[in-house]
């Protein structure tokens, strides 16, 4: 579980662990949307007495974000937390689930912003999941089709709707 600002005291406790003295466990770089990613993960077991009660092990990931074209350097530290042990999960799994973790909140993100999920009035029954499958196949679908601006899609789409039934082999 990611630690975000408003879960100010766990995220204090994270902070003041001695981070300072792990050695660093795990790097990789990406690139892509026109910038370099580094990411640096810490692992450290926690004991009891942290402010989320199921917690073995607490992660600190540094990311430093570098954009191609205007050279500019972002820095940003996250803490994340985790019930698997040490055995279950080391230090390059635990990257690789954050990292996994990361693109379930991008196709939130997407969902929320384009499609403005979590103003959505349906809330009764299974209305909601259906509703959350729906939208993740019309994104799936269109980024099948090569769209990377899922907005611009809609808009295409919604303009012509004859090219999302033939893109679903429907006639109308």
């Amino acid at each position: 579980m990611a630690v975000k600002g408003n879960q100010k005291k766990l995220r204090k406790q994270l902070k003041t662990l001695p981070w300072h003295e792990i050695p660093l466990q795990n790097r990789t770089t990406a690139t892509g949307r026109g910038r370099r990613e580094v990411r640096r993960l810490k692992v450290c077991t926690v004991q009891p007495g942290l402010l989320f009660p199921h917690a073995v092990q607490a992660i600190e990931i540094k990311r430093r974000r570098t954009h191609r074209k205007t050279g500019k350097v972002q820095t940003k530290t996250v803490y994340a937390i985790t019930s698997l042990t040490p055995d279950q999960a080391n230090p390059s799994q635990l990257a690789e689930l954050i990292q996994n973790h990361w693109s379930v909140e991008a196709l939130h993100h997407v969902r929320d912003v384009t499609y403005g999920e979590d103003a959505s009035r349906i809330r009764t029954g299974t209305a909601p999941r259906a509703m959350a499958t729906m939208r993740n196949l019309a994104i799936g679908l269109m980024r099948q089709a090569g769209w990377t601006n899922i907005s611009a899609a809609i808009d295409h789409y919604r303009s012509h709707p004859e090219y999302a039934t033939a893109m679903l082999d429907l006639t109308t």
